[in-house]
């Protein structure tokens, strides 16, 4: 009797799961709802009835029901990058020149995939089976979805086959827009407000806390990336009809594209036909089809080098300018602000614009009461891009830049070659006090729970701190009694603060808000020196003599060194116990062996996966470069080295040496 009810619960999981392939990413039904719901029904009794053979991942989950509280964090196995934007096919022309510079004579195909406008999601699977969706976050970590995904029904809970070990794959989240515009017909119905636009309330969805409310939205997702690392596929084209073998929803459009010529046609063709598509997207996105040849060309520190994204022109519309304000940043940077008659603009309102700096004010004569056009740069930050002269009222004023800092009254001042005017009273302005400590607390920095930008303005207009040190000085009593505060949220921001004395010391750097170090910098600069004593007692010659540090930088760490208030602030967060050195558990298996040295790693490796090799390199007091130069000393050779490096390292006779070389290199 049992082994019968278990034969039929795997039995009715196996025909939902291949009826809603059928019907969520095939397109393609071969049941009636009816007889779908019935199956469905049958099941949820089955496995209420006998617990015993419950599963996470049975197509009974899709109907959600679980409750988040709260999305914990998580850090992405491999990080995110963004894209390279592009705005003209000039800029395509000056990758593929890039990209040819890297690799030589080789012959290089692409693939171009339609950038789709949603909400990036890393998914990951084992053994075949869904462990975890992931929300991009910032690259490097983002918020845990699971039980949202789950809800999403082209997303496969179960994979048909066993074509790759473990393995993510990537793709963006979106609301197709006959299912947008039906939830706004019911909004409208039942006297809500409707939602903006598709890509914000697919986003907003992957955050909601009741899976069920996910469950009845129309969600869809593309996937557009394999990551893995024993990917058994040559191509990135290769590795995406896998996926779809495996049930997953890709996109018919992507095409492989033989000459860069070919890659122009594919942009031309969308440009248009892209409005005909159930789903919105704002542009195309060209990849260097062999993986192979994406090893080879890596990252930079913000995107690969081996894609690059094409963005349609963006949508402009004109309105009135009302007002110019303007803002004051943590480092003193003012940015002008154009307050704008509300106008729509891709799917939002867009009440304000930036006009970025003096000079751009004067290039476009931008005057108040002026007509003007405005865009999305990007698809994300609206600007003025023009100004209609034909309506210029006649009592018309030249805009004049301000003189004094609207939040402290200082006088500003503006370097030579500077773009932007400075507020120089750093430590007196109060927009420049709360701007660096709430650099202090963000993720990327001291990443501190429970305490976000609203709070450090309450805590510092009600005098209980006045800089980043004074937040080791808070107690749960002072925070208590302020406005929309209570006893779990002031223990929380406790909680987060102590926490963040664990937090490494090349995170600690960059969240001291140093012009100029940002977080390569930061880590560049925590390894070379093992502490902040040992940095800001460095000269000049010393921090140029860093990788990577020119002289704006060494510039600015001396002026933060010589700063009495900013050494104060570093003796009192030692004093807290925040981390002013780097720990003797994390230089653990690093050594100096390589001190000095350059090394390019190209092939794939028998004893390293690619990028352990590099950290290896590194973890040895190595460097390394992603080309070969003059400044190259080694190149680590796997199989299916490049050609055009080898021919290159001989040509600079530079040593080429195998895997097994490397590991006697460091012993």
């Amino acid at each position: 009797m049992i082994d019968n009810i278990e034969h039929r619960v795997k039995k009715l999981r196996d025909e939902l799961n291949q009826h809603n392939y059928n019907y969520y990413v095939l397109d393609k039904p071969t049941i009636s709802d009816y007889d779908f719901d019935l199956k469905l029904k049958e099941l949820e009794k089955l496995e209420a009835e006998y617990p015993e053979f419950s599963d996470s991942n049975s197509p009974t989950k899709r109907v959600g029901g679980e409750i988040t509280k709260n999305f914990n964090t998580v850090v992405h196995k491999n990080r995110m990058y963004s894209l390279d934007n592009s705005y003209s096919k000039e800029d395509i022309l000056d990758w593929e020149k890039r990209i040819e510079k890297n690799l030589g004579s080789e012959e290089v195909e692409f693939v171009c995939e339609l950038k789709y406008d949603g909400a990036s999601i890393n998914l990951s699977y084992e053994n075949g089976i869904l462990q975890r969706a992931v929300t991009r976050g910032d690259g490097y970590q983002g918020d845990d979805v699971t039980a949202n995904i789950k809800t999403i029904r082209s997303i496969p809970l179960v994979l048909k086959g066993n074509l790759i070990d473990d393995f993510e794959i990537r793709g963006e989240v979106i609301l197709p827009l006959d299912g947008f515009k039906k939830m706004n017909m019911e909004r409208i119905e039942a006297g809500e407000d409707p939602y903006m636009n598709p890509r914000n309330t697919a986003s907003g969805s992957l955050k909601l806390q009741d899976s069920a409310e996910v469950a009845k939205r129309p969600l869809d997702c593309l996937l557009y990336q394999v990551v893995a690392a024993k990917n058994p596929n040559k191509t990135h084209f290769e590795a995406l009809e896998m996926a779809q073998k495996l049930g997953f929803k890709i996109p018919t459009t992507l095409k492989i594209c033989s000459t860069i010529d070919d890659v122009f046609s594919f942009i031309d063709h969308w440009d248009t036909r892209r409005f005909d598509l159930p789903y919105e997207t704002d542009g195309v996105v060209i990849k260097v089809n062999s993986l192979a040849q994406q090893d080879e060309l890596g990252y930079t520190a913000k995107s690969p080098r081996w894609a690059i994204a094409y963005k349609y022109k963006a949508e402009q519309v004109s309105t009135i300018l009302k007002e110019i304000t303007y803002q004051v940043g943590r480092t003193g940077a003012i940015t002008p602000v154009a307050n704008l008659e509300p106008v729509q603009l891709a799917g939002t309102v867009v009440k304000r614009a930036s006009l970025h700096n003096a000079d751009q004010i004067e290039k476009l004569d931008v005057r108040i009461g002026d007509t003007v056009f405005v865009e999305k740069g990007g698809e994300i930050i609206p600007k003025i891009v023009g100004v209609d002269l034909s309506k210029r009222p006649k009592d018309s004023e030249p805009t004049k830049y301000i003189t004094h800092c609207p939040d402290c009254d200082t006088e500003l001042v503006r370097a030579e070659g500077d773009a932007k005017h400075f507020c120089p009273n750093e430590y007196g302005c109060p927009t420049q006090i709360t701007g660096r400590i709430q650099h202090f607390i963000s993720r990327k920095a001291m990443n501190i729970d429970g305490l976000g930008s609203e709070t450090v303005e309450l805590l510092f207009k009600e005098g209980l701190i006045h800089n980043y040190a004074d937040l080791y000085e808070l107690k749960e009593e002072q925070i208590v009694p302020l406005e929309r505060m209570a006893e779990k949220s002031a223990k929380n921001i406790i909680e987060g603060i102590k926490k963040s004395k664990e937090v490494p010391f090349e995170k600690v750097l960059f969240a001291l808000g140093i012009r100029f170090v940002g977080e390569t910098v930061a880590k560049k600069l925590a390894k070379y020196f093992k502490s902040i004593d040992n940095l800001l007692q460095a000269s000049f010659e010393e921090l140029i003599s860093v990788d990577e540090i020119g002289d704006i930088i060494a510039k600015s760490i001396i002026n933060f060194s010589v700063n009495p208030i900013n050494i104060e602030l570093i003796d009192r967060l030692k004093l807290y116990g925040v981390q002013m050195e780097v720990t003797a558990e994390s230089q653990i298996g690093k050594t100096a062996i390589l001190q000095g040295k350059t090394f390019v790693v190209s092939g794939v490796f028998a004893h390293f996966e690619r990028n352990d090799l590099k950290k290896s390199i590194e973890d040895n007091g190595g460097k390394v470069a992603s080309s070969i130069s003059k400044k190259t000393d080694y190149v680590v050779a796997g199989d299916n080295m490049g050609p055009s490096k080898r021919t290159k390292a001989e040509d600079l006779g530079i040593p080429i040496i195998s895997e097994t070389d490397y590991l006697k290199m460091i012993g």
